[in-house]
């Protein structure tokens, strides 16, 4: 719909480049709620402020990694879930301007970190909690950088962070599974003496 020749109300509108959304208009701009297709593959549902993603949104992108959560400004702003499609990894917790800052959680199949975050990395005091029951305490610090070379971790960036670990607690919360821990044990022990 069109309103003193600009586009207002509820409509679609397909771009020359092949991108196409479908939601909301008010003065010509995207605003309101409204899905946006992407000539790449990747799409945006969700809410919209004077052309830019503002609001809660989900975000598919082309590889099939999704955000679902609160944007400002076109950036992952506030709360919000990124999941990595591959490994079915995600990261929930605090986005500033589009990087992963302050309290989050990152979850893997078995075992998680829950933490700070600082510019996409892991900072300071945290702890790792792995599906059998088993945290570790422990901090990120920043390595010295002329006595190692930069890792790969498993955050998926070049860093020089060392995790640097200093208790380990709750070890068996199930105490059956402790008879299970030490049947597995005794039968290594005998496959070893065969």
């Amino acid at each position: 719909m069109y309103e003193h020749g600009k586009r207002s109300g509820q409509g679609t509108y397909r771009f020359k480049n092949g991108a196409r959304y479908t939601g909301e208009y008010s003065m010509n701009l995207k605003h309101g709620q409204g899905v946006f297709y992407y000539p790449d593959g990747s799409k945006y549902d969700g809410s919209w402020v004077e052309d830019q993603r503002h609001g809660h949104g989900i975000y598919t992108y082309p590889n099939g990694d999704s955000y679902d959560g609160e944007w400002l400004q076109h950036q992952r702003h506030g709360q919000g879930v990124y999941t990595y499609h591959d490994t079915g990894s995600k990261y929930s917790g605090t986005w500033v301007m589009g990087k992963m800052e302050s309290v989050g959680e990152f979850i893997h199949l078995n075992h998680k970190y829950q933490g700070n975050f600082h510019i996409n990395n892991p900072s300071g005091p945290g702890k790792y909690v792995f599906d059998f029951g088993c945290e570790q305490h422990g901090e990120y610090l920043q390595a010295d950088q002329d006595n190692i070379d930069a890792e790969v971790e498993e955050f998926g960036t070049k860093t020089g962070l060392k995790w640097k670990p200093n208790a380990l607690t709750s070890c068996i919360s199930d105490p059956s599974r402790l008879k299970d821990i030490v049947s597995s044990d005794q039968g290594l022990s005998e496959e070893k003496r065969a």
